[in-house]
Formats: C-alpha cells, structure tokens, sequence
C-alpha cells in the first residue's frame, strides 16, 4: 500500500493549538499533546514534546507550562510552538559515500570498513554522521529537532556492508519501530557473512544467550546471564567450508552490540581478524598456507560484512531488498582460505 508522505512540520518552526475537551480533563500534558492528530501528523515524538514543554515552549491558558506532568482542566487553552529545527551538530565533511538508494525520505548506504557511523569522544570527525550531513544538506528534516541523519541501526567501524539511515522524522519514527520489533511481527531482513576460525559440526543452528558488558572489561561485550543481559538470538548456516576455516551466513534476529562477533566466539568459531574476541587465533593462522597466513595477517579487521538488508519502506510500504558484494579484502580471503 502507497501511503502519502506526510508533511515535515517539525523540520521549520509551527504553531499548536487546543482546547481540552471534558474528556481529557485530569490528562497530563505531555500526553494530551502526543495524542493530538496534528501533532502526530507531525512526527513529534513523545520526547521531542516533553522537551518542547521544559524548554517553555507550551503554554495554558497564555503561561508556560514547563512540567510535561501537568494535569489539564476542561476548557483549558493548549498551546505549543515547534522553533525550526536546529544546524546539525556535528558539522558536515565531504567525505565520499557508496549510496545504494536514496529518496527524500531515507538512504542506504554500502559502508567500508574503518569507517565510524557516529560521533564520539574517540571520533568526532570523519564519521559516516559527518558525510551524511554534508551530502543531505537542506533535504534533512528536524530529526529529535536537529537537522541531522537519523541513526536506527550501526554496524562497527570494522565491519563493512549495509545499512539503512532515516532524512525525516516520519522515516527515523518508522525505521526505529521496525528495527526495534527485530523482524518478529514486521518485515526485517539482516543477514551478515562472516569468515570464523574452524567449522561447525551442523549445517545450521542458533546461538541463544544473553549478552551484556563485559564484568571487568569494559569495552566489551560478553554472554552473561539473563539478569544482567538483553536477549540476543544469532542464527547461523554453514555456506563454505575451508578444513580450517569456513564462511558462515548469519541471520541476526536481535540486534545487540557486537553480536556475531561474541557469540561465534562463544560456541569456539571466532571471527577472523577479530583481536578483541578471537583470542587464540595466532595459532589458527600457522595451519593456513603462506599466501592465506599473508592475507589473514594484512586483514587488519573481522571478517564480517552486513551483505543483506531488506524491509519495508516507512512511508511507501514498499518492499526493499537490498544486497552488497564481499568488498576486496574480504573477497581476497575467501580465495585465499580456499587454496588451503
């Protein structure tokens, strides 16, 4: 179904206005204001508004209201002025970009390895945040209220492949819902290869176990217990097999940090390339042939690369399918891993 794009009010400065009906007397502002149509109609999430309101930006009856958790009377007179949304931050970098799709709504991008998706203290330039906002220019919306790409998905600076980044605040909402659902109600596809250490006995399996921070180390990731983890589901099928080695397919049905990469290392199929979880594998790289132990040790990152990416587009509803090519290095490996 072809649903038309609604208008992006939140991306210039609006008005809102209300009377609160004998219905809603005793209703906390903040939700008053969510559930209004226009309000919806312009993509205004529930944090967007309650900021809005601590900012002064609601009023009753003519004064600022600046508690989102005021209670409203009958005939009160609700008004909310939405400013323009602000510059990005960070600023943009023209850095070039492999697009693979674009519309006025969202881009999917075929992303390199080394490149950073987001700003952080480690990296505050040259991060794919940084090009999307030089390349979308004017096109982006106020996503939160700033004009920036909105991030629904991340794939580390060191895995290569697809991903998909919302232009409006009617895609970031959209995108975030599907991402959030992880594939189990609506239509969500994320498929990885990945090059690990050994060879499953099975063709195919699941991995089932909990991830969180690592106890002690914290920069990492770790399977631990159901109390101190999210759910986490990896499933895996085995696509080729190189003695030492072998290339498997994964299907992530959640999307937790460093997911493949510690639950490959958890059942004894480390990434290769991989320093933070592949521990041990030194002594793998002594079974590979001369030209294979060159390549592995050149890799300078995990053989992982984010190949599939398909779901429904947020506004259109059209069904998209998007898949990307092993990029050089990893294609180098394969052939490599398959002289052994």
């Amino acid at each position: 179904m072809t649903v038309k794009a609604p208008p992006q009010i939140d991306a210039t400065a609006a008005g809102f206005e209300f009377l609160v009906a004998p219905q809603h007397g005793g209703v906390r502002l903040d939700r008053f204001l969510a559930e209004r149509p226009e309000i919806i109609a312009a993509h205004l999430s529930r944090s967007r508004i309650k900021a809005l309101i601590e900012a002064g930006r609601a009023t009753i009856g003519g004064a600022a209201a600046r508690d989102p958790a005021k209670k409203l009377a009958a005939g009160d007179r609700v008004a909310l002025d939405v400013p323009p949304a602000a510059p990005a931050e960070p600023k943009g970098e023209d850095i070039a970009l492999n697009i693979v799709r674009e519309d006025a709504h969202l881009l999917v991008i075929d992303k390199p390895a080394g490149l950073v998706v987001h700003p952080a203290s480690a990296h505050e330039s040259g991060t794919l945040v940084n090009a999307l906002i030089a390349h979308c220019g004017e096109s982006l919306s106020g996503v939160g209220g700033v004009k920036k790409p909105g991030i629904v998905h991340r794939i580390d600076k060191d895995t290569s492949g697809l991903l998909v980044v919302a232009k409006t605040d009617a895609a970031h909402h959209g995108l975030s819902r599907l991402f959030a659902d992880h594939g189990r109600t609506l239509p969500l596809t994320r498929e990885y290869l990945a090059f690990v250490w050994g060879v499953p006995d099975r063709a195919h399996g699941a991995v089932e176990a909990p991830l969180g921070r690592h106890a002690t180390q914290r920069e990492k990731m770790a399977v631990v217990s159901p109390a101190r983890g999210r759910e986490a589901v990896t499933h895996w099928e085995k696509v080729e097999d190189y003695g030492v080695a072998s290339l498997l397919r994964c299907r992530l049905e959640t999307g937790r940090t460093h997911q493949i990469r510690v639950h490959m290392a958890h059942i004894g199929h480390p990434l290769i390339g991989d320093k933070t979880y592949g521990a041990g594998f030194k002594t793998k790289v002594a079974k590979l042939s001369p030209h294979a132990r060159e390549i592995v040790e050149a890799l300078g990152r995990q053989a992982l690369h984010a190949a599939t990416l398909g779901f429904e587009h947020p506004i259109t509803g059209e069904e998209m399918l998007f898949e990307s090519e092993l990029p050089a290095d990893l294609e180098g490996l394969r052939a490599a891993l398959a002289e052994v």
